[in-house]
């Protein structure tokens, strides 16, 4: 985690690891560290659950890391072989690599992943960014993916430019400067455990000390929503500040043929108490 490129200093980079590794400690069930060898560089996935369950692939959004999911694993545990995987470029202990978007790069890493892991074919949960690498590797992969459940994905709904105008203006005003912008980017709901208090404090510091990308992120065509042969269930928020919800939503329910959509009231781009939720949305499909 020393990369000039995506941490603004060296010793940010080392506050970053030093706070991570203290979340996963806290990490709710047994886990096992898991450092892969990819053609992008190591990648970092934590991996919980029975071995011999189904598989279940975690994909976390810009600006975070693995410790996002640590309020939902314990719920799915009993259920999938859990693999919480640290996304290339972003500030977890995966490498510094950000190859374009705009490319079968991020489908090539996640290849590399699969078969380190000896994972043939999984279900996918991905939230925002991680949402859209999902969609992107069932495009390029369907054979690989089972079912894709996705929170706020993105690159398919309009991306909205206000929020990033303002964060220009906000984040050079310090610590209240990047809560007030966090809040207005993720959402009105204020932390309810201590682990969701840990985590939004570790969003704060990350976003002192970390790089976030500015590359825009490639829209998923019609055709190619239309083509997923795997069902899809999406959770979108309907205050997302971020992301056009009823884009998305009117997008998945035209163009994707095994999408079904749940869009929240009151919640922006950062939902929650989506733990009970998604297990019935794994299981349904599972059953089908």
């Amino acid at each position: 985690m020393t990369h000039p490129g995506i941490y603004k200093s060296a010793e940010g980079a080392r506050v970053l690891a030093r706070q991570y590794t203290a979340l996963l400690d806290r990490w709710p069930v047994p886990a096992r560290y898991l450092d892969i060898p990819t053609r992008q560089g190591r990648t970092f996935v934590v991996a919980s659950g029975p071995p011999d369950a189904p598989p279940l692939v975690l994909l976390h959004g810009s600006g975070a890391n693995s410790a996002m999911w640590a309020e939902d694993v314990a719920c799915w545990a009993p259920h999938f072989r859990i693999l919480a995987v640290d996304v290339i470029g972003e500030p977890g202990l995966s490498a510094p690599a950000r190859p374009p978007l705009a490319s079968d790069a991020h489908a090539l890493w996640l290849d590399d992943v699969l078969d380190r892991l000896g994972v043939d074919r999984a279900a996918f949960v991905g939230t925002s960014l991680g949402g859209w690498l999902a969609l992107d590797y069932a495009v390029r992969r369907p054979e690989r993916v089972e079912r894709l459940v996705l929170r706020c994905p993105s690159g398919i709904g309009r991306q909205k430019a206000a929020v990033l105008a303002a964060s220009l203006l906000l984040l050079p005003l310090g610590r209240w400067g990047r809560r007030t912008m966090l809040k207005l980017a993720l959402g009105p709901l204020p932390p309810t455990t201590a682990r969701e208090h840990a985590f939004g404090e570790a969003v704060l510091l990350i976003h002192r000390h970390f790089r976030p990308r500015r590359e825009r992120i490639p829209v998923i065509d019609d055709a190619a929503l239309a083509a997923l042969p795997m069902p899809v269930h999406a959770t979108l928020g309907a205050r997302d500040r971020l992301l056009d919800s009823q884009h998305t939503a009117r997008r998945l329910q035209r163009s994707a043929p095994h999408a079904t959509v749940c869009l929240l009231p009151g919640q922006g781009h950062l939902l929650r108490g989506l733990a009970e939720p998604t297990l019935e949305a794994l299981l349904a499909e599972a059953a089908r």
